[in-house]
């Protein structure tokens, strides 16, 4: 017990200094083992009244897998924002460019009692609203629309069945800005557990942030 601890408040010792980052939680492991990785950490800051999002990204190194260790309280609107400049940054990369090299989400699973993972290389994120499409919202208030039509997470799965199979439809998954990114690995592992479409076109790569 003492050893998920640690995991739950995943600690890093920097120039003396011990600071924590508190994990995000699920019951479930999606990638248990990552090897040849750089981990960066998204810590969670207050001044005065405002919450701000600290990146320390000084052991990364490009050609590995990248662990992103995010401090559950943070809202999506700080933390997205800072993501998709280290993805920038990596994608961008030419002279050290790994394309076997991945970038994770790390979690807690409470159930495995170990460290675990979900991969994100390939997600796109969009600060705005979809114009087209099936919109699968996840709000601040753990509720599910799907457009603007208000679904319970256990009857989503049936939900999505009955929308007709062809490939004009594509799903794409929107996320309130509000929303903690707890919240957010939890619904990201709940999506993936979803049955869908296998086409490359009926699934975007993008997620929205608004």
């Amino acid at each position: 017990m003492k050893y998920f601890t640690l995991i739950v408040l995943f600690t890093l010792f920097s120039c003396g200094n011990k600071e924590a980052v508190l994990l995000p939680k699920a019951n479930t492991t999606i990638v248990k083992n990552v090897v040849d990785l750089s981990p960066i950490y998204i810590f969670f800051r207050t001044k005065d009244k405002d919450t701000l999002a600290e990146v320390n990204r000084k052991n990364s190194i490009i050609s590995t897998n990248w662990i992103l260790n995010v401090d559950k309280r943070l809202p999506l609107r700080l933390t997205i924002p800072e993501i998709m400049k280290l993805q920038q940054k990596k994608r961008e990369e030419k002279a050290h460019k790994n394309e076997k090299a991945e970038n994770y989400y790390s979690y807690a699973d409470t159930i495995g009692k170990n460290l675990a993972f979900i991969p994100f290389t390939n997600v796109y994120y969009k600060l705005e609203k979809p114009k087209s499409g099936v919109v699968v919202f996840f709000t601040k208030n753990n509720e599910i629309l799907v457009n603007d039509i208000m679904v319970k997470q256990e009857e989503l799965q049936a939900y999505l069945n009955k929308a007709p199979n062809n490939k004009s439809i594509q799903y794409i998954f929107c996320f309130d800005k509000n929303l903690n990114f707890g919240s957010y690995i939890q619904d990201k592992i709940f999506i993936n557990s979803l049955k869908l479409p296998s086409s490359e076109f009926n699934i975007k790569h993008e997620e929205f942030i608004f």
